[in-house]
């Protein structure tokens, strides 16, 4: 028997994929391999995200509040909707929860999902419940739609598009080891109050309630621009800059000084002695989006503080590396979190 560890999460969803038969109706555009499936709804494309958060593997529930829980399960979707140039339209949420939740729990998580839909303009309009033998478990289904015209996949980048990122990297990754830190100061003594000061602030949102960049799907239809390829980045910079390189058949030349990084995310780098870049490359759940632009159409962003040219797309697909400032170039590869592998 085959350990699942040894293909990694990657290489079990591709291996579904090979295995599902072609779709049978005329209306599925596109299933697996993408931030979302897409469907023929006439004038526009519908779209549709699932995502699944399991207590003990993508959240510790000593340290993330069940209001903050629920908003960022709602916005993790909610970013695969953005990662095709979409807008979110309705969810349905399923929980499966141990007897240790009193219904005030499950109140406050709801709460945090009801203010996501605020914030994203859903509709939550069901869902399911069961019990649990694990701990908490939250699934969440988002259905969006985007114009046809508009429609953004990862596989139709070309050589020579200009690579973009939106907002800063790495800032959840340090966050999650600032509260794992406290986790571990509290666990050896109880007494001990958590030191997560102001100035670690904006570290702590950035992993506890991260934010879907809708904004930039506005910002980019206003500007008349469509991205080549786009990815939100759940998994590290270098793992989403990979999947779009091997599906569209390109490398990529990424400069590491071009990568945006807030200055909290370099001082906590520095006290855990962990380099930036290697947070913003591999730390995941930023949910920020990576996408490229043809470079006659970047000059229309180039002004625009919350969006940042990375690097290039080539033509050799052997070739995706980071470019350093005295000219080293290091092949980039996929180091993020593993959701299969052994602890």
């Amino acid at each position: 028997m085959t350990d699942l560890n040894t293909i990694g999460e990657f290489g079990l969803i591709e291996r579904i994929r090979q295995a599902t038969p072609a779709p049978k109706h005329a209306d599925t555009v596109r299933g697996i391999g993408d931030d979302a499936a897409v469907f023929n709804w006439g004038d526009d494309y519908g779209l549709l995200a699932t995502d699944m958060l399991v207590e003990g593997i993508h959240f510790d529930l000593m340290y993330v509040p069940l209001k903050h829980l629920g908003y960022k399960a709602v916005a993790v979707n909610v970013s695969d909707i953005a990662a095709m140039n979409g807008l979110p339209l309705q969810l349905t949420v399923s929980i499966g929860l141990s007897s240790r939740f009193p219904v005030e729990a499950v109140d406050e998580l709801y709460e945090g999902i009801r203010m996501a839909c605020e914030a994203y303009n859903v509709d939550l309009v069901g869902g399911d419940t069961t019990a649990s033998r694990s701990g908490l478990i939250i699934s969440i289904s988002v259905l969006g739609k985007v114009p046809k015209d508009l429609i953004t996949y990862r596989n139709t980048a070309q050589p020579n598009d200009v690579v973009c990122v939106t907002g800063d990297l790495g800032a959840a990754y340090l966050g999650l080891q600032l509260l794992e830190r406290e986790k571990q100061v509290y666990l050896a003594d109880p007494n001990m109050q958590p030191n997560l000061s102001e100035e670690r602030s904006y570290l702590i949102q950035r992993q506890l309630r991260p934010d879907a960049r809708t904004d930039i799907v506005h910002e980019l239809r206003d500007l008349g621009i469509r991205p080549t390829a786009m990815i939100d980045i759940s998994d590290g910079l270098a793992s989403e800059l990979l999947h779009i390189c091997r599906q569209s058949g390109t490398g990529a030349v990424i400069f590491d000084e071009n990568i945006p990084v807030d200055d909290q995310t370099h001082l906590a780098a520095d006290e855990f002695k962990i380099s930036p870049i290697t947070a913003a490359l591999n730390g995941g759940e930023d949910y920020e989006l990576l996408f490229t632009v043809r470079p006659q159409e970047f000059d229309k962003l180039s002004t625009n503080a919350r969006i940042t040219a990375i690097g290039y797309l080539t033509a050799n697909p052997d070739q995706v590396v980071l470019a350093t400032k005295a000219g080293q170039q290091t092949p980039i590869r996929a180091q993020g979190w593993e959701s299969l592998a052994k602890s």
